[in-house]
Parts: C-alpha cells; sequence; structure tokens
C-alpha cells in the first residue's frame, strides 16, 4: 500500500511539474511576443528599414512624396501614446512610431494623420499655396502666411477640427491598386471611417510589390506603422494581390477599391 501511495505521488508530482512547465513555457512565449512588440525600435527611418528577400525599394525622384516619407524618422520607443499623454490600449498594432507630433488635443485622428503628412511634405517643399484642404461642405482651408512652423501647426489644428475622413475622401482622386504609389490613401469616408498612408514601396524582378501603411486612429494618437497581421513574424509588409479585395490591418479592413491619390 505505501509503495503504490509513493508511486501515485511521485506521478502527481510529474504531471504538476509538466503542467507548470507548459505554462512557463506559454507565459515566456507570451511574454516574448509582448517583449517584441514594446522592445526599442532599431531603424532610424522608414527607409532602413529592411525589404523582404527578393525586393527592392521603388526608386522615388529626390523632391518627390514618396522619398520624403521614406525619410521620417522614427522613434525608438516604439509605444503608441494618446494626446493626453497616456499609453494606448492596444499596443500590438504597430510596427515602429513616427517621430512627428500629435498634439495635446483630440484632434489628430486618422484623416488627420494623412493629412498632416501631406501637408508637411509641401511646407518643407515651401509649396505653401498648395496645402489647403476642404471640409464635407466644400470650403476651402488654404494655408497662408506668415509661413512659420507654428502657424502651420497652428492652421493643422483647425483642418484637423473641420476636415476628416468624409470630405478628404471627396477631395482625393480614386486609383487602381495595381499602380499602387507611395503617398496613396486607403480610405473609406464617414463619421468615423478610417484611413491609412502607403508609406514607402518595394518591387521585385516579377513587378510584385509590397508596401508599409501608417495612421493614427481614435483618440488622436502616435502616427504609427502598421504589422501586417496576416505575416507570421509580424513584418510591417503587405503585400499587392490582384485577386484579394480585402485589405486587412492590425484594427480596420479596406477593400482594393478605396485606394485613393492626391
Amino acid at each position: 500500500m505505501k509503495c503504490k501511495l509513493l508511486t501515485l505521488l511521485f506521478l502527481c508530482y510529474c504531471i504538476a511539474c509538466k503542467n507548470n512547465d507548459s505554462v512557463m513555457n506559454t507565459a515566456s512565449r507570451v511574454d516574448g511576443y509582448i517583449q517584441r512588440i514594446e522592445s526599442t525600435n532599431p531603424y532610424d527611418s522608414i527607409a532602413a528599414i529592411p525589404v523582404p528577400a527578393g525586393f527592392e525599394r521603388k526608386k522615388e525622384l529626390p523632391d518627390s512624396f514618396g522619398n520624403w516619407l521614406r525619410k521620417i524618422p522614427l522613434k525608438r520607443d516604439k509605444t503608441v501614446y494618446l494626446y493626453n499623454g497616456e499609453k494606448k490600449k492596444n499596443q500590438l498594432a504597430q510596427f515602429a512610431v513616427l517621430d512627428l507630433p500629435v498634439g495635446n488635443k483630440d484632434l489628430q485622428q486618422c484623416a488627420d494623420a494623412v493629412m498632416r503628412l501631406r501637408a508637411s511634405w509641401l511646407f518643407d517643399q515651401q509649396r505653401y499655396n498648395d496645402i489647403s484642404f476642404a471640409d464635407n461642405e466644400g470650403k476651402q482651408y488654404r494655408f497662408t502666411s506668415p509661413y512659420t512652423k507654428e502657424h502651420f501647426e497652428t492652421y493643422l489644428q483647425t483642418v484637423f477640427a473641420r476636415c476628416g475622413t468624409a470630405s478628404l475622401s471627396k477631395q482625393l482622386k480614386k486609383t487602381s491598386y495595381d499602380q499602387l504609389q507611395a503617398g496613396d490613401v486607403l480610405i473609406r469616408g464617414g463619421f468615423p471611417g478610417h484611413a491609412v498612408m502607403v508609406m514607402d514601396i518595394a518591387v521585385n524582378k516579377d513587378g510584385e510589390k509590397r508596401f508599409l501603411l501608417a495612421q493614427s486612429y481614435m483618440p488622436a494618437q502616435s502616427i504609427h506603422l502598421l504589422v501586417n497581421p496576416a505575416s507570421e513574424d509580424h513584418s510591417p509588409w503587405y503585400e499587392t494581390d490582384p485577386d484579394d479585395e480585402l485589405i486587412a490591418t492590425p484594427e480596420y479592413s479596406f477593400y482594393s477599391f478605396e485606394l485613393k491619390r492626391w
């Protein structure tokens, strides 16, 4: 009887150890995943992010919007913060965070981030007269002098308060998914709707494309590059599949026909 009891105790101990080890391994995998998502970003700009094997970055003209987007600096800290300084609850959507202002008001959301990127490029090019956005009634909000950074930021706050996905969707022009370019916008106009911007493109010898996407969201938050949820290694590169009409991002899905251009 004593022998049987010892045997039973030994079996229970083995099962317990196995279960504890399984739990620890699961926790380790989960912790590893979370840590990898929240760890520091090793790339100093979008241009430094490695392209998929067999691909190379699409050539862009020096003064082009695509080349400007590629040079946007990235923060070392991969945490997405809200406009009020709090951490966003979902920290699993981002690959890296762009080193761009968010503001201290709940204004720079999805379409607003897209408009900031476009306006900032035009500002850097000193194309001040081209900086203009329309509200849902068609009223234009143009950037006027003085052409200072401080006035530019004040102007953007007005635009963010008056314009959104519904109005921006009207302002942009439809384009074909197989003609995808950096600076294009996947947008669904509405209240609220959503919008993300194509930040960079890589191509291979067969003409296949891979692309990066960036977004802000609600509430206003850091503009960030998105991971591709369909990628097992959480790569930020998305595939252009002509047979797949749905483009799924971590927090929203678009149809390929919702691609638009400036």
